[in-house]
């Protein structure tokens, strides 16, 4: 566990914080600890790490979706499908593509397992949608 985590749990052992203000302060070191993240951290495969989960979609009737989701949201903790617009998570779901499986993989495997993905459906009136990692 980090210093900074530990001084927050022990400030809020003496008393001296809230349970809210450990948890939002909480938040903010994990988020700090991703932000610092390269973009030359590497896996064990000695592979770069990908950075965003993008998801495009574009239909024949001019809808678009272009969604960018950085890892860092990922390793915080942020559930995948509640980022996912509604439209593009029933795409997947409907192609057999369940994200909320997703959720309860350990964050590092589940990086692992993005690292790969690479989903591409042309429907036969012509909408398309992509999920790939970068």
């Amino acid at each position: 566990m980090s210093d900074s985590r530990m001084k927050i749990l022990e400030m809020l052992s003496e008393g001296k914080i809230t349970a809210d203000e450990a948890s939002s302060l909480l938040e903010k070191v994990t988020a700090s600890e991703s932000i610092t993240d390269t973009p030359e951290e590497k896996t064990d495969s000695n592979r770069t790490s990908p950075r965003y989960l993008r998801v495009v979609v574009n239909s024949t009737d001019g809808d678009k979706v272009n969604v960018k989701i950085p890892m860092s949201l990922i390793r915080t903790g942020i559930k995948l499908s509640a980022l996912m617009p509604a439209e593009a998570a029933e795409t997947m779901q409907e192609n057999g593509i369940d994200l909320t499986m997703l959720r309860d993989l350990p964050t590092n495997e589940l990086i692992e397992a993005l690292r790969e993905l690479e989903v591409n459906v042309d429907s036969a009136d012509g909408d398309t949608v992509r999920v790939f990692t970068e």
